[in-house]
């Protein structure tokens, strides 16, 4: 691969090309589901290719071609400096980068248990045992379980002179039980909704979520929904546990973090961000509790943003976004470092593929653990405690949203009280932060990895990390996203 990735460079160096870059990748996949006993989807899939990226004439390039031969390697470099040349027509500046050194590296994510050397069939036969035993509870109608794999190599060379060899793999699972009773539908998801726990591990991450053991309080839950009081109305304390707290992040940070959403360049796709640059180290963003990072370093943990370096060759970093509530940092890329007067760009550009652009994407994005026991996080007097995503809105700047979960309890003196079904919870991104009075510390944070996050067009989906702690939010908007 190496090879491969060096001479796509030789394709595109020459007069009028200030830089260039090539990304060689293979990729190998493997997804299982089941659905009520039986296999639902199984499927393995590779793929393989190289993205070369050039700044000629002050513009960008880019081509990409999963023909590795000498003359398809030199058919996409010829193209992608055709592109820069035709783009240069219509510049408004020429594109400056922030300096970035040479690297020669070799790397590789921990990984115990290599996943593709387990057998399809010891995947299937221990997701139908979860199945199983969601459908000993009586009142479940439908159980869905699922595991996902991936082993990512890519080889990065520039005309810096760096070469970088990178392996990621990257591990899923998780299941949900459905229960159908009366035209209502209730759901209750392990360990997290939308297929479940992803992490940065081997097999080893399937044998730490014990889904089997767990199968049973869960499908269980889903049932006596049905039976538990609808969400009431009104402003209440609000308790997220770790999950939600991580997709709410997700939203309302790290998305307008994102520099080219502020910028303008990135509109089309999920709307820009209410941020300015001007907001810089001035904007109040949180209580002072409130700190989050943008980490893609290992010693963060093992998230689907963590990696040794960027599709740019930028070093992993961990950068302050907020800061005892006031905004920090953004996401940046070499291109768009200089515009908050970075010298350096923290390391966020990532490519889906070999075949896309790279783009500022998430890494890790957490909010650090607090000072505060679970007891003090859950010391309300009157609150709602929430657990599981169900659905989520946000508008096209990333400054109203509102939340759904799958399961609620009202909490009364720091205790639960009663379920709750259909709960949600609406605000402002600033004034919601504003809010966050108590933060548990570290023996209850946990980084969750969200595989499906969509940027750009044509669409990228990437896997990015959130850690967080479970929560305490006082006076939220609660209820009305469902109807009783």
């Amino acid at each position: 691969m190496k090879d491969l990735a060096l001479a796509a460079l030789d394709s595109v160096t020459g007069p009028g090309v200030s830089y260039a870059d090539a990304r060689a990748v293979e990729i190998r996949g493997r997804e299982i589901t089941t659905k009520n006993g039986r296999a639902g989807h199984v499927s393995s899939s590779e793929s393989a290719g190289i993205g070369i990226r050039v700044l000629a004439s002050g513009c960008w390039g880019f081509a990409a071609t999963d023909d590795l031969s000498k003359a398809g390697i030199q058919t996409a470099g010829a193209l992608a400096l055709r592109i820069a040349h035709a783009s240069a027509e219509a510049r408004k500046g020429d594109v400056s980068l922030a300096p970035e050194e040479k690297v020669e590296a070799t790397w590789a994510s921990p990984c115990r248990i290599d996943p593709f050397l387990i057998s399809v069939d010891r995947n299937l036969d221990a997701l139908l045992a979860v199945d199983q035993e969601i459908r000993r509870q009586p009142g479940v109608s439908l159980a869905e379980t699922s595991m996902v794999f991936e082993r990512r190599r890519q080889v990065f060379a520039s005309t810096l002179g760096s070469v970088i060899d990178q392996t990621r793999y990257a591990s899923g699972a998780g299941f949900s039980a459905l229960s159908y009773k009366d035209g209502d539908i209730q759901k209750r998801s392990y360990p997290n909704s939308f297929g479940g726990q992803y992490q940065l591990k081997g097999y080893e991450l399937v044998e730490e979520l014990r889904l089997l053991e767990n199968a049973p309080r869960v499908a269980e839950e889903a049932v006596a929904l049905h039976q538990a009081d609808q969400c009431p109305e009104g402003e209440f304390d609000l308790i997220l546990d770790s999950s939600q707290l991580g997709l709410q992040i997700h939203e309302s940070i790290g998305h307008p973090i994102e520099l080219d959403r502020v910028l303008g360049s990135e509109a089309n796709y999920a709307g820009m961000s209410f941020l300015t640059v001007e907001h810089l180290g001035h904007l109040r963003y949180g209580s002072d509790i409130v700190n989050v990072v943008c980490d893609a370093r290992l010693e963060h943990g093992p998230g689907l943003g963590t990696f040794a370096f960027d599709d740019e060759g930028v070093p992993a970093q961990g950068s302050d976004v907020i800061r005892n509530g006031i905004f920090m940092g953004f996401m940046t890329s070499r291109e768009t470092a200089a515009a908050v007067g970075r010298k350096r760009s923290n390391g966020c550009m990532r490519a889906d593929g070999w075949e896309r652009l790279p783009l500022i994407r998430m890494t890790n994005v957490s909010l650090e653990p607090g000072a505060q026991s679970l007891e003090e996080v859950f010391g309300a007097d009157h609150g709602i405690y929430m657990e599981t995503n169900r659905s989520w809105s946000i508008d096209d700047k990333r400054y109203n949203f509102q939340f759904g979960c799958e399961i609620g309890w009202e909490i009364r003196h720091g205790k639960r009280v009663r379920m709750l079904k259909n709960p949600s919870y609406s605000g402002i991104t600033t004034e919601f932060w504003n809010r966050c009075a108590a933060i548990a510390g570290p023996e209850h944070w946990t980084l969750w990895g969200v595989p499906n996050c969509g940027k750009g067009q044509p669409e990228q989906v990437m896997g990015t990390g959130h850690g967080a702690s479970p929560a305490r939010f006082r006076n939220i908007r609660i209820g009305s996203a469902y109807g009783a």
